[in-house]
Order: C-alpha cells, then sequence, then structure tokens
C-alpha cells in the first residue's frame, strides 16, 4: 500500500538516527535499506501523533522503498551529476548539520525560574501604578483636530464626533473609546498626554504621534490590574527562552568567526 501523505509528513527529514535492530528493511535492486532509516521515518510520524504500529510500519517500509526506486533512477538518469541538485544536495547537508549543532546550543540556554519571576517583576514596574480607559478622536492635521476641540468645548458630543471623523477604525466604531491600559502602552505622547488628564478631562490642544494628530478624553482609571505570576509565567519563560537561545545562536556565530580564516 503507498502512502504519500507519510511523504509529505516527513519531506526533507534527514536519512540518519541512531540504530535501534541489526538487520535491514530490505534490498532494491541490492541496495539495502538500513533499520536506522526506519526507526527514523518512525519516529517522526510517531511525533506528529500517529501510533507506532505494524500496519504504519509496513506504511513507512513501502514509503522507504518507493524513495530508493526514485532516487536510483533519478541517479540512473544522470540527475545526481547535475549542478543545481549539487548545490541543493551541499546546502541539505549543511542545514541538517547546523540545525543539530544549534539544538545542542539551544540546550545550554536555559531560563532559571529566578529569571523569569524577575522579568515578571520587570514588566510589572513598567505597567505603573495606575491604568486608564481613554477616548481618542485620530485625524490628519492639526487645524482638523483644533476644530474638534472647539466643537466639543461647544458642547459637541466626543463620541458622535469620533464614529464620524476619526480614522482610527478600532475604536471610532465605540465612539473612540480604547481598552483599559497603561500610559506606558501608547507611543509616548500619546502616553504622557493622557497621563496629566484627569478623569473627565479633555486635552485642550491636539497630540501629535506618528499615526497623525489625536483628541485625548480621560474617561476613568484605576489601580493597575497585574495578572498573578502563576497566569504568565510559561508566556514570559518561552519568550525569555526565545531570547536567551537567540543570543546564545548569535553568540555562537561571533566565536566562530572571531577563530575562523576567513579569507
Amino acid at each position: 500500500m503507498k502512502s504519500y501523505s507519510i511523504a509529505l509528513i516527513l519531506a526533507g527529514a534527514a536519512l540518519a538516527a541512531p540504530a535501534h535492530a541489526q538487520n535491514s528493511v530490505t534490498k532494491v535492486n541490492g541496495v539495502t535499506i538500513p533499520p536506522q532509516r526506519m526507526e527514523f521515518f518512525v519516529r517522526n510520524v510517531v511525533a506528529q501523533g500517529r501510533q507506532d504500529t505494524p500496519e504504519l510500519r509496513t506504511m513507512v517500509k513501502e514509503e522507504l522503498i518507493n524513495r530508493e526506486l526514485l532516487a536510483q533512477e533519478a541517479t540512473r538518469r544522470g540527475l545526481d551529476k547535475s549542478p543545481d541538485i549539487a548545490v541543493q544536495l551541499d546546502l541539505a547537508k549543511q542545514e541538517i548539520l547546523m540545525g543539530s549543532l544549534m539544538r545542542e546550543v539551544a540546550k545550554s540556554a536555559t531560563v532559571s525560574e529566578d529569571a523569569v519571576k524577575k522579568e515578571y517583576e520587570r514588566l510589572k514596574g513598567q505597567l505603573g501604578a495606575r491604568e486608564y480607559k481613554a477616548r481618542h478622536i485620530l485625524v490628519e492635521k492639526e487645524d482638523e483636530a483644533k476644530d474638534i476641540i472647539a466643537q466639543i468645548k461647544k458642547g459637541a458630543s466626543f463620541e458622535k464626533l469620533a464614529a464620524e471623523r476619526s480614522k482610527d477604525p478600532g475604536s471610532k466604531v465605540r465612539g473612540g473609546e480604547l481598552d483599559w491600559s497603561s500610559p506606558s502602552n501608547y507611543v509616548k505622547p500619546f502616553g504622557d498626554a493622557l497621563g496629566k488628564l484627569k478623569k473627565g478631562q479633555m486635552t485642550d490642544t491636539p497630540v501629535q504621534t506618528n499615526f497623525g494628530w489625536h483628541v485625548i478624553k480621560l474617561e476613568d482609571e484605576r489601580a493597575t490590574k497585574v495578572p498573578p505570576f502563576d497566569t504568565v509565567k510559561q508566556n514570559i519563560q518561552q519568550q525569555l527562552s526565545q531570547q536567551t537561545q537567540k543570543q546564545a545562536y548569535e553568540k555562537t556565530i561571533a566565536d566562530l568567526r572571531a577563530k575562523a580564516k576567513i579569507e
């Protein structure tokens, strides 16, 4: 039975793995398919959620035979002599070796519990003690923002003008309303202006950011609600792990380049 789904799952997989048996899987035109290849393929398929069963191994065996036949035919036609294919084979080997090395490097790039807690405290500090619920109206030109401020001071509805004139599609449908947030989560001019307002107050002059010109109104404020450590621990650990592995990778490259003779 042929299984092209397995071929897709394992496309590009390296054909090397520790041996688990001494006998070959089979021979194709006198060429032995080693058991290591079978075990490697099975392990990769099992990693995709399949069960290691006799039926699966039969399917993998058929796939290995198909691959060997195709590879032999490609060689018979001289495709292995093609310069482009030779380059691809070299790059594939290089990619596998690079990946193996970086997995080794990543093993040493661990993140401690203390490092996660320290990052949590740092993020808490960035949030600040207060968070705010605001509305804003975003327009392209300063004069337009000044006109909106003047209309609101004369009694026009902030929410109505936001719905009619704001360029921010996410908030204009809610009358310019933004979610609860710390000023530090906004671009600096916006956050600075927001932090100076009192509840119910609006900016007297337009606030310019890289998005345009804003009219900002502070609806409410409260003590910052920080999620408990246990609820965000995993996310912080993942982020730190990614950063640590990236740093380890960059250091490995830098160290190797420093030692290498590059002409």
